[in-house]
């Protein structure tokens, strides 16, 4: 079955817990309720997955094998901002979890096997809330519940919970908003309370989870945090988080989630090279090898669709009436075309052996980071050589304005490498004697220098040093610069579809009306980058420790 084959939710719902001998409340008082559709009673019975160190269910991801009720079948739920996407495959082995599923999870999971964790069965009555229309507006279930940890220690326990979820009637809009607040309100004065657990399955696992082990990107740190090998580590790990959260929303095309996963990777890969000298080793080389390929196949499809997003917004704002109809399809179908390929091998690339080995590198080093030696001193030994005792905290560990020094000097070579790269757009930019493209270069590298700067920045920010200021200033030179590069690349699209219409016997007209526009908004982009470039040198001297 292809991804496309499962069945797909938004799962908008509260929790409460309650007492066995409360009673359930009229529920047509609430707003926009105006009766109960129906009542059934379900024996549910849940089987959960994990793997030894729980990587899913830390990751706020649950994966179970349920039978009884309409849902018989294998249920994923993903976290999706205050909701969850729950996606959905028939059970038709109950042995062999569907690939389909775990092609969402792989980027947690990986290679590591999953097994049983715990066991749910819960006795539910469910009503069906409906509008004076008489369309089911959510699902009020008073559930009866009864669990089993399967980890070492775990134990059988026993609860009542009451549940409200919105029906797709009403999830994702305002009303459902109002309808859960309400409801919220509604039961806890009737009897109900919140829960101490956020799940049926956290209820069940109980302090069990505390006795699998962490998996490696979450073991603790040797490293003192306010080192300066403590602060690139800690914005490695949140790049390595974000890379696993998008990677599933990548698989579902969901909007802007290929742009975030490859400025997630395309950061961390910055990182590296930027404090190169805090943390050393060979493995950093090829870890930032393995980060390019994967931005650069990110990227073809990002610069697919930001082209796309492009040319709709020449067409929708073109007045002349000189784009001719085939033109026009051309420019609508071509670039979304490209894009779905382009698409096609990101998915190929997530299922890749290649790209499971670099998130397990990445995870190595951040369990063990490879500190350079004249960083050394940021390492926190907990006192385990056993000469004293201590925690480190003394003066073998360097002083936090020596570490702000350190972080200091890199942020130094990365603005100095930004001034440098602005004085040859200032030298060549208007020499027309040399090729536009080469010209234009000279402005894209400016701006990669000042987005490693922005993440050098960021990085240091949990140093002391007060970075605030310079990684605005490097982020509104990175966007106005964006915006040039964005115009470039779409402008070189139109020129190579204006050489495939050529070929095919087609009037080119509209396509050099397009082109030009394109060079007008690349140089509207660039009014002002003088002054952007000198709020960045203000920013950086007010920042010297």
């Amino acid at each position: 079955m292809a991804d496309d084959n499962l069945e797909k939710f938004l799962e908008v719902e509260v929790k409460l817990a309650v007492d066995e001998e409360t009673g359930v409340p009229d529920l047509t008082e609430l707003d926009g309720v105006s009766s109960i559709l129906d009542t059934v009673e379900h024996n549910l019975s849940a089987i959960y997955y994990d793997t030894q160190d729980l990587r899913l269910t830390r990751a706020k991801v649950t994966l179970r094998r349920r039978t009884g009720g309409s849902d018989d079948g294998w249920h994923l739920k993903l976290p999706a901002g205050a909701a969850r996407r729950e996606l959905r495959a028939p059970l038709e082995d109950p042995a062999t979890i569907p690939d389909e599923l775990l092609a969402n999870v792989r980027a947690i999971v990986r290679t590591a096997p999953l097994a049983p964790i715990a066991q749910v069965d819960n006795r539910r009555v469910e009503c069906s809330l409906g509008s004076a229309a008489g369309e089911k507006v959510a699902e009020f279930c008073d559930d009866h519940v009864t669990a089993w940890s399967l980890l070492p220690g775990g134990e059988r326990t026993s609860w009542r919970e009451w549940e409200v979820e919105l029906s797709d009637f009403t999830s994702g809009t305002e009303a459902g908003s109002e309808l859960i607040s309400q409801a919220t309100s509604f039961l806890i004065n009737s009897g109900a309370r919140k829960s101490d657990s956020p799940s049926k399955l956290a209820s069940a696992l109980g302090d069990s989870v505390n006795s699998a082990p962490l998996p490696p990107h979450l073991r603790a740190s040797r490293l003192d945090p306010e080192s300066p090998a403590g602060a690139v580590v800690a914005s490695l790990r949140k790049q390595r988080d974000s890379i696993v959260d998008w990677e599933p929303r990548v698989r579902a095309d969901e909007w802007d989630s290929v742009h975030q996963m490859r400025v997630s990777t395309r950061e961390m890969r910055s990182l590296l090279e930027t404090f190169e000298g805090i943390l050393e080793g060979d493995q950093l080389h090829h870890l930032e090898a393995e980060l390019k390929e994967t931005a650069a196949v990110l990227g073809t499809a990002r610069d697919a669709e930001v082209v796309e997003e492009r040319f709709l917004e020449l067409l929708d704002s073109d007045e002349s009436g000189l784009i001719d109809d085939t033109t026009a399809a051309h420019i609508k179908n071509d670039m979304r075309t490209e894009y779905r390929q382009a698409h096609a091998m990101i998915v190929e690339m997530l299922d890749s052996e290649r790209f499971l080995t670099l998130l397990e590198e990445i995870d190595t080093l951040l369990a063990d980071p490879p500190i350079a030696a004249a960083d050394a001193t940021g390492a926190d030994d907990n006192g385990d050589d056993g000469d004293d005792g201590d925690n480190g905290d003394d003066g073998d560990h360097g002083s936090t304005g020596e570490s702000r020094d350190i972080l200091y000097e890199h942020l130094e070579r990365g603005y100095k490498k930004v001034r440098k790269r602005h004085k040859k757009v200032v030298e060549h930019y208007h020499d027309t004697s040399l090729d536009l493209h080469k010209r234009e270069d000279f402005v894209h590298d400016v701006r990669k220098a000042a987005k490693k700067l922005r993440y050098a920045s960021l990085a240091a920010e949990g140093s002391g040093l007060k970075t605030g200021r310079l990684t605005k200033a490097c982020k509104a030179l990175q966007s106005q610069l964006g915006n040039f590069q964005d115009a470039v690349t779409s402008r070189d699209r139109i020129a190579r579809l204006a050489d495939a219409a050529r070929e095919r016997g087609e009037d080119t007209f509209a396509y050099g009306l397009l082109y030009q526009r394109e060079l007008d908004r690349g140089a509207d982009a660039l009014r002002g980058y003088e002054d952007t470039v000198d709020e960045v040198k203000k920013a950086f001297s007010k920042i010297k420790p």
